[in-house]
């Protein structure tokens, strides 16, 4: 260009040429833009190349058969996790922390189903493992411990919307180590999949996010093979043990022995958890102690208010604001009411009420219905603790805050049906 050199469609322009006396400057300045507009010495315009956006996320894997994505991560686990055991000395020994759904932390018929495997394929395949059970003088050996999340999500692998699949995590832990030593994922179709609670968890009165559960889960999700264990499930799993056992004869009907596991696992440093609570009540109900049941369900609501959240199973009838008296099985939600009123009230607490539906039905009805029943509920709380009136605010969420998110409408997502109780700084 200095030498007056043609520059394509723009030759005759200032910006390209010095033909006409222009200074040094105004040459210098010009030939930057006539290079940015796609000039070049040999009188040809460069072609413009459209920027390339940044790389997605890869595309999730198609969901496959539940049994195909169980054995397919079992086998990835169970394959890649180290083993020192020499040829004919003692084998890895194993436990499997019972596997939870990813968002309420409850044990299923399907998880339950898919433990049962893991120890079945360990049996059958890896004779390298010795699957003990999970029990706080096994967990005290420092061995193995296998950790699962099975969770409904969308198409687009979240939690939310429509669940169109099952998400199947699993890790295996060295506490030995401390670390993650293997771990594996796959989405699953939910033909065939059962996710109805096992007993404890289907008579539990009460949700919270627990740190304890969430440690676990985040044992599961949040990490990668070679990253240390998540120190709250670490200091917290011989209390997860206790506590395990202690479902185990729930489920079993062995309602006194239960309750005993429950109370050994308050006494425990990790025994602050909303489990061990809903534990001690359900257990001293089935008893038919049920003046000891209404001071343990105070404990229940204790932790809720210190915590800010409690979610409590209050279940209705379809399309109205009248409890569904067949769900009161393990206990009455008038008592229920009775004890978050009065702790509440002796907290001087602001209280927000609000109610949730099943996404099924029509959004619009949905969200109206749930502002009805948490005004009920409100209504309740301050003819049981008139202290309350002023306190209490009631709102609804439809199917908003769903946890579950499946609209089944059974047993296996009661808690999206659920009423909220939280604490607000003002009322």
């Amino acid at each position: 260009m200095p030498n007056g050199q043609n520059c394509g469609p723009i030759a005759d322009s200032e910006l390209c040429s010095n033909r006409r006396g222009l200074t040094w400057r105004t040459w210098v300045f010009g030939a930057i833009m006539a290079l940015s507009a796609g000039c070049t010495q040999t009188g040809q315009n460069a072609p413009v190349v459209a920027a390339t956006p940044p790389p997605g996320p890869p595309p999730l894997p198609a969901p496959v058969p539940y049994p195909d994505a169980v054995l397919k991560v079992a086998n990835a686990v169970f394959a890649t996790a180290p083993v020192s055991a020499q040829p004919g000395g003692p084998r890895q020994v194993v436990v499997i922390d019972p596997l939870v759904n990813g968002i309420t932390g409850e044990q299923s018929a399907t998880t339950q189903q898919i433990g049962e495997r893991l120890v079945a394929l360990a049996r059958e395949k890896y004779p390298q493992f010795d699957i003990q059970p999970f029990s706080a003088a096994t967990v005290r050996q420092g061995p193995y411990v296998m950790v699962g999340t099975f969770t409904p999500v969308n198409a687009q692998g979240q939690t939310a919307g429509t669940r169109e699949a099952y998400r199947f995590c699993l890790v295996m832990l060295d506490l030995h180590a401390g670390k993650t030593v293997a771990k594996s994922a796959a989405r699953a179709l939910p033909e065939g999949v059962n996710s109805t609670p096992i007993g404890f968890f289907r008579d539990s009165p009460a949700w919270s996010n627990d740190a304890s559960i969430k440690s676990y889960i985040d044992a599961c999700q949040a990490t990668k093979v070679g990253d240390p264990i998540n120190p709250t499930y670490l200091n917290g799993i011989v209390t997860a043990s206790t506590i395990s056992e202690a479902i185990n004869a729930y489920d079993a009907g062995h309602y006194g022995d239960a309750l005993e596991l429950y109370q050994a696992a308050q006494r425990l440093p990790a025994g602050d958890q909303l489990r061990v609570y809903n534990g001690i009540y359900l257990t001293t109900w089935k008893l038919g102690h049920h003046d000891e049941a209404a001071d343990a369900f105070g404990r229940v609501v204790d932790y809720g208010l210190a915590h800010n959240t409690l979610g409590v199973k209050i279940l209705f009838r379809p399309g109205s604001t009248a409890f569904e008296a067949a769900a009161q099985t393990t206990g009455s939600y008038n008592m229920w009411l009775r004890q978050i009123a009065d702790h509440s009230a002796s907290r001087s607490t602001c209280l927000q009420v609000t109610g949730n539906t099943s996404p099924s039905g029509s959004a619009a009805l949905n969200d109206q219905l749930s502002v009805l029943r948490a005004e009920y509920v409100k209504g309740q709380l301050e003819t049981d603790a008139p202290g309350l009136r002023g306190h209490v605010i009631a709102a609804g969420a439809g199917a908003k805050s769903n946890l579950v998110g499946t609209g089944a409408d059974d047993l296996s997502d009661a808690l999206d049906r659920r009423v909220d109780f939280k604490v607000i700084p003002t009322c």
